[in-house]
């Protein structure tokens, strides 16, 4: 499989970035809410101890990714007869993913740095866990952990769609597939 995007097909780089990152994604969704449903400080310092690197290896991956689009690779061309407003929809709802991702990233940083928490999170220091309600960046981190909730099923409901009733073979261009002649 080439590993730029064809004009019917993604390529293997962006199959991989994309189905990472939906795997990690799922699974700092699962521990951040864990974390603040987490009362023992003990435990919640272990969930974190997973979330942060997590969530900085998913920032990695969406920054590259983003300069994978705009400097090595193309998307490709729409699925013909789809209307445009479905185009349109997916691409906002795309660029929805990055401003999220990105301003997750920037507040769950915000709170390990103005709460201190990095150094109890990675055993270099021995206290106890801040309270995060107390630090301005837990509020958007928050609110966009529901808006990712929101964008995935959004964006899942899409795929199937297009998978079972539209069949029109748009999952599969996300997938792997053998190299054709």
């Amino acid at each position: 499989m080439p590993a730029k995007s064809t004009r019917d097909h993604y390529g293997s780089i962006a199959i991989i970035i994309h189905w990472l990152s939906a795997l990690l994604i799922i699974v700092l969704l699962v521990s951040g809410f864990r974390a603040a449903n987490t009362v023992d400080p003990t435990a919640k310092a272990q969930v974190l101890s997973v979330h942060a690197p997590l969530a900085i290896l998913i920032l990695l991956l969406t920054l590259t990714r983003i300069v994978w689009w705009w400097f090595a690779d193309n998307k490709p061309d729409p699925i013909a007869g789809m209307p445009s407003w479905q185009g349109f929809s997916a691409r906002v709802v795309h660029v929805l993913f990055y401003v999220v991702i990105l301003g997750m990233a920037a507040s769950g940083i915000g709170m390990f740095v103005l709460s201190g928490a990095a150094d109890i999170v990675f055993g270099a220091a021995d206290a106890q866990l801040p309270d995060f309600t107390k630090y301005k960046p837990r509020a958007p981190h928050g609110i966009g952990a529901r808006a990712m909730v929101a964008l995935l099923i959004l964006h899942t409901a899409a795929a199937l769609y297009h998978q079972f009733i539209k069949r029109d073979g748009l999952l599969g261009r996300m997938w792997f597939r053998k190299n054709r002649p």
